[in-house]
């Protein structure tokens, strides 16, 4: 390209006697000169063409984008044409700590075992030659869009099935929640509500299995937390929370209680009820008295203003009955009732609110009560199944003396 330019300013100075003005060529225009033609191949037979506009309003265009800047073989002199396979392009070039990052997470670990259909880099990000910053409103980047982004793939119940990716249709759960929702409204909330990388991360996203990782167990409180800060301070103080910084695996944290991509407003009814359900996966035997109880038979027909788990003992600041600061214990309990039963008095608080009929040593008179209650239905039963069983016999042996002709009006009038 310079010989060319210098032919023709040596012929305008031969012409005219002056070099006319001349407006200087693109860095990539002579890459323009094929790689705008949609025919074009690269060496592995992939369509290797461009929109020069698109790459000049890209983070790797405008004016400071080369070609050349990532295709350094193509780089020839005297403008004639490069080799018709290039080496690949490496993003480490230029993000070496993304592209370290990227190497030790779920999807670079897929990649280098062999799994391709992995996320890589062009996945997320789009094609290197139309990349858009993450602040832009159209890059696969933007809040509003990781959705949809990370949805290509967790949102494809035929890749899902091919890839076997844990969760199944993640998209379609996320979608509905209530973070999804905020993400797609008009107002504040739509630029603060979390979306896949606010809990996943974005280049050092690692499976729930790994320590280091945002969304495991162990670390899911400070996840939360990160939006959260006021649940998360007073999810610390309670029994909850000091059983998970004692290390203890078995310990609820958010997701166990809120699911992590189907979470709810916890103010919808139906949560309040639901929820009640995920109290029982570690308290069954609390549950199950408690399903015995006039709260438990109402709940269960879907009423959510009746008292649940979370109603006595809290929601983020559950505290065992012993400690003074729980809404369960002695000082409090009163209290605690008179938030629905108004007029409620001490005698009405003492009572047990999580009945065991079968253990004695919580109960003894309820214990023999129920004892009692039981052979009383059963003596009933027995003597009325007794009653009837002996009615249907002398009922069916009087209709078999009538067909005789000597029933038992017969003996009578005789």
């Amino acid at each position: 390209m310079t010989s060319r330019l210098s032919l023709c300013t040596l012929f305008a100075l031969l012409m005219f006697g002056a070099a006319p003005a001349v407006v200087a060529a693109g860095p990539n225009d002579a890459c323009y000169t094929c790689h705008t033609d949609a025919d074009v191949k690269a060496g592995s037979g992939r369509p290797a063409s461009l929109d020069p506009a698109k790459f000049v309003a890209s983070v790797h265009g405008g004016k400071r984008g080369t070609c050349i800047g990532c295709h350094e073989d193509a780089e020839t002199a005297d403008g004639a044409l490069h080799a018709a396979k290039l080496k690949p392009v490496s993003c480490a070039n230029c993000h070496e700590d993304a592209v370290g990052e990227y190497a030790a997470t779920a999807h670079g670990k897929a990649r280098a075992g062999g799994n391709q259909v992995a996320a890589s880099c062009g996945d997320c990000h789009g094609s290197p030659h139309a990349v858009l910053p993450a602040s832009n409103p159209k890059s696969r980047t933007n809040h509003a869009n990781l959705e949809a982004t990370c949805g290509s793939c967790h949102g494809n119940d035929k890749l899902v099935q091919q890839a076997r990716l844990p969760g199944g249709n993640i998209q379609a759960k996320y979608h509905d929640s209530i973070h999804g929702r905020l993400i797609r409204g008009n107002d504040s909330y739509s630029v603060v509500a979390p979306t896949c990388t606010s809990c996943h991360g974005a280049h050092s996203i690692l499976s729930k299995k790994e320590a280091a990782s945002k969304v495991s167990h162990a670390n899911v409180p400070d996840t939360c937390g990160s939006c959260h800060q006021r649940e998360h301070m007073v999810f610390d103080q309670g029994k909850h929370g000091a059983l998970q910084h004692a290390g203890d695996k078995t310990a609820p944290v958010c997701s166990d209680c809120h699911s992590a991509h189907t979470i709810e407003r916890a103010s919808q009814s139906a949560w309040k009820v639901a929820v009640v359900g995920q109290c029982g996966g570690c308290h069954d035997d609390y549950v199950t008295s408690y399903r015995q109880t006039y709260h438990g038979k109402v709940t269960d027909l879907g009423f959510s203003e009746i008292a649940t788990c979370a109603s006595c003992h809290g929601a983020h600041d559950v505290r065992p009955a012993s400690d003074p600061l729980s809404t369960i214990s002695a000082a409090n309990r009163l209290q605690t009732c008179r938030q629905c039963h108004k007029q409620a008095s001490a005698s009405f608080a003492s009572w047990d609110p999580h009945p065991r009929p079968t253990d004695r040593s919580r109960d003894p008179v309820l214990y023999y009560a129920n004892i009692g209650m039981n052979v009383l239905l059963a003596g009933v039963f027995l003597f009325f199944g007794l009653h009837t069983l002996l009615w249907a016999y002398r009922s069916i042996a009087d209709a078999l003396k009538r067909r005789r002709g000597g029933g038992s009006q017969g003996q009578e009038e005789n």
